[in-house]
């Protein structure tokens, strides 16, 4: 007998998603991924001056400001003909960097871990840490929880399968409020030289407007020294553990199977060499990337404009009663096929492409160490892998990259602002691919469009009616309780979801 279940909202990820899954012989038949507001960005940015737009576009998400500030300072370079210094490429660099290991190390220690980590294990614990044995006071119901706000999203919980092992479950606890103090200290790097996060205040097109000097570079070297520590001996092994504990999530979350990523973290002035490339991996096949092929179909979105359309020609026109729509996420697709973007995509891309060395050695020492082989990287499980073993990897460039820095040198290349002019800023967020697309017109903000990696990810059925990713993802998923469908959630998680963005 089916049954329909709707998880509203998906608790645990940045703004409001819902989910409604069919269910029939104990399996997911049917999803759909529904983003529940507007906010209207693209709108607000009409008409105004374009220097504007790195900030207000920051505001569209705190947890990944830099990215859309990034792809909005990249959109501008190409519009005003402007190529930042080598300091202001590395600068760019090492505070996107930061917040990419603060997100990562959120999403799995305080946003995903919860779905496996069994709370009530710290009741048997007997050492002397004053706040693990708060904690076991305030699981036990001795004292409020305001005492110990932190542990707050453990409970209340969907009832499920937990890790078993009770010296496990302490260490894993010990390690997310660990994360606590490792995510402030990424955000406190980035600060070094974005002069504030969330929210960068110094990225600018033509580079930074941060300075250079010894005492910074020691700083943030510093930092990122304790923060690559702390991914070694905790965040790639609480990632193992994990799936050790589980290990038929492997076979659980697979999704379309197709993966996209624009390429981050350029190691040239021409942008020609990054860190993680770009590419295309269709069938298992990798090809190249070509922005030209990507649109946005509404057919199942609360917009009423055009569908099918490159972001060029976007238009952001609300339709909050239009029939047959359930989502306000737009449909990408990248030459009219469904992708997924994200930590998974850029290690796909990666992997195959066979440039990074130490991607390839990473992958192949983990899926070794876990018994795995690479198909098997395609699911929930292997998301949270991939975006481990890119928080290292990231991290490590960091500690090289502001090695490279010299004091003294500029950070950025001044620019006039022209009449009329186009440009696209194609990066990466922390969750996938991120794309703006400006046009200027008597110096100001003609046209705006955003295509974010959640958009991707979370998207409704395009016009062929197709699911997107996470929909399919969530198909065949095995649900022992309709009335406690946990393991849904840890599919949804496992792309660690930014409604806020995608619904910008």
């Amino acid at each position: 007998m089916s049954r329909t279940v709707t998880i509203d909202p998906i608790t645990r990820i940045e703004g409001h998603l819902a989910i409604r899954i069919k269910i029939d012989s104990s399996r997911v038949v049917k999803a759909f991924s529904s983003g529940e507001m507007f906010r209207g960005f693209e709108v607000i940015l009409k008409g105004r001056d374009p220097m504007d737009a790195q900030q207000i576009t920051q505001r569209i998400c705190g947890v990944c400001p830099v990215s859309h500030g990034t792809a909005s300072i990249l959109a501008q370079d190409a519009a005003y003909g402007a190529t930042p210094p080598k300091n202001g490429r590395l600068i760019r660099n090492l505070i996107l960097g930061a917040n990419y290991i603060q997100s990562h190390i959120l999403h799995f220690y305080h946003l995903a871990a919860l779905d496996f980590v069994d709370i009530t294990a710290i009741t048997k614990y007997k050492g002397r840490d004053p706040v693990l044995r708060d904690l076991k006071k305030w699981v036990k119901g001795q004292i409020s929880s305001n005492v110990i706000y932190p542990a707050a999203p453990f409970l209340p919980r969907y009832s499920g399968k937990y890790i078993q092992n009770t010296g496990l479950n302490i260490l894993a606890i010990k390690h997310y409020l660990d994360a606590l103090d490792m995510r402030t200290l990424a955000h406190k790097a980035g600060a070094v030289f974005g002069g504030k996060l969330p929210h960068a205040a110094t990225l600018v097109p033509g580079g930074v407007t941060e300075k250079v000097t010894a005492v910074k570079i020691a700083a943030y070297a510093s930092m990122i020294s304790k923060l690559q520590t702390f991914i070694d001996k905790s965040y790639l092994t609480d990632v193992g553990e994990v799936a050790a504990a589980f290990p038929e999530y492997f076979r659980i979350g697979k999704g379309c199977g197709n993966f996209l990523a624009y390429g981050v973290f350029p190691e040239s002035a021409n942008n020609s060499e990054k860190l993680l490339p770009s590419g295309v991996v269709v069938g298992g096949r990798l090809r190249s990337f070509d922005a030209a092929r990507i649109t946005e179909d509404v057919r199942y979105s609360f917009y009423s404009s055009s569908s099918g359309l490159h972001p060029v020609q976007g238009q952001t026109v609300p339709a909050p009663h239009k029939n047959g729509a359930y989502s306000w996420l737009k449909a990408p697709r990248y030459n009219g096929t469904v992708v997924e973007v994200g930590p998974l995509a850029r290690i796909m891309v990666a992997y195959l492409k066979g440039e990074n060395r130490a991607v390839k050695k990473l992958v192949n020492g983990l899926l070794a160490k876990l018994g795995r082989k690479p198909k098997d990287l395609l699911s929930v499980l292997g998301r949270h892998a991939a975006r481990a073993i890119e928080c290292k990897v990231v991290a490590d460039r960091c500690a090289e990259w502001v090695e490279q820095l010299v004091p003294g040198e500029p950070t950025f290349q001044d620019f006039t602002i022209p009449k009329t002019g186009r440009g696209v800023g194609l990066t990466e967020a922390p969750r996938g691919a991120l794309g703006h697309w400006l046009e200027i017109d008597d110096h100001k903000i003609k046209r705006y469009q955003c295509v974010v990696p959640t958009t991707w990810n979370c998207s409704p059925r395009d016009d062929n009616g197709n699911p997107g990713a996470v929909e399919q993802a969530l198909a065949r998923t095995p649900i022992a309780n309709s009335k406690n469908p946990i393991e849904a959630t840890r599919v949804v998680r496992s792309f660690d979801p930014c409604i806020a963005c995608a619904v910008h």
